[in-house]
């Protein structure tokens, strides 16, 4: 079943069983993923070289989408929860040792996957906007999903949550990640299209296509706060 007709794959262009978006509130919580200065801060780069002011050009979509729509749309759901006393969840990625060496694979690679975050880097603190707050869960990760690298499955149990809305980045790498092991473990999982966003519009609606109806619901912030509050 799917709930709407938006980030259809070939696998659900045939199911006209279309339902409608329901989220019982007091058993779900918001996961938002990697919203960290060294993701979504734009770098500030003291006389840039040609291919640096290329590669600027490059990036300039993103945290455009960025500061205009998701970060506001953050805001929006984390001021919902907070307000309405739900909980709410953070995952970044940020290693334990100095040198890294507890790391995944995937970040140890090089390129632009290579990341050394060790604690007191100020590049891997959650921005300021989305700072969270006392009482609420911060998950450090050296992975991609904030499941496998983290006991977070077994608190979200404890919580007695079956149900995760996650937002934030990247949408076809951590996000993704999450996404799927957040399903294979049984929870129900709402991806948030305009809270979340990968490095191209391209790669956005190529990967919440792939998501879509198989391990979660992709819906906008709107959808969800209305479906929270109809459940209320």
């Amino acid at each position: 079943m799917r709930v709407n007709d938006r980030h259809v794959s070939f696998y659900y262009e045939m199911d006209n069983d279309i339902g409608q978006i329901e989220i019982d509130p007091k058993k779900t919580a918001l996961l938002i993923i990697d919203m960290q200065h060294v993701f979504i801060t734009r770098p500030v780069i003291e006389n840039p070289t040609e291919d640096e002011k290329r590669n600027a050009e490059r990036w300039e979509p993103f945290y455009k989408k960025i500061d205009e729509v998701v970060v506001p749309n953050n805001q929006k759901l984390l001021q919902y929860f907070r307000e309405n006393h739900l909980e709410v969840c953070f995952a970044a990625i940020q290693c334990r040792t100095r040198d890294g060496r507890d790391r995944s694979l995937d970040q140890k690679a090089t390129g632009y996957n290579e990341l050394l975050l060790p604690p007191g880097d100020p590049s891997a603190e959650i921005v300021p906007e989305l700072a969270p707050q006392e009482d609420e869960i911060v998950v450090k990760k050296t992975t991609d999903s904030a499941l496998t690298g983290s006991p977070l499955r077994l608190w979200l149990h404890n919580m007695g949550i079956d149900t995760v809305i996650v937002t934030g980045v990247l949408t076809d790498q951590c996000v993704s990640g999450t996404v799927r092991c957040l399903a294979d473990e049984s929870f129900k999982v709402w991806l948030i299209e305009d809270a979340c966003m990968a490095s191209t519009q391209q790669i956005q609606d190529n990967e919440l296509e792939i998501l879509n109806n198989i391990y979660c619901h992709v819906i906008t912030t709107d959808e969800a706060i209305e479906a929270l509050e109809k459940a209320k």
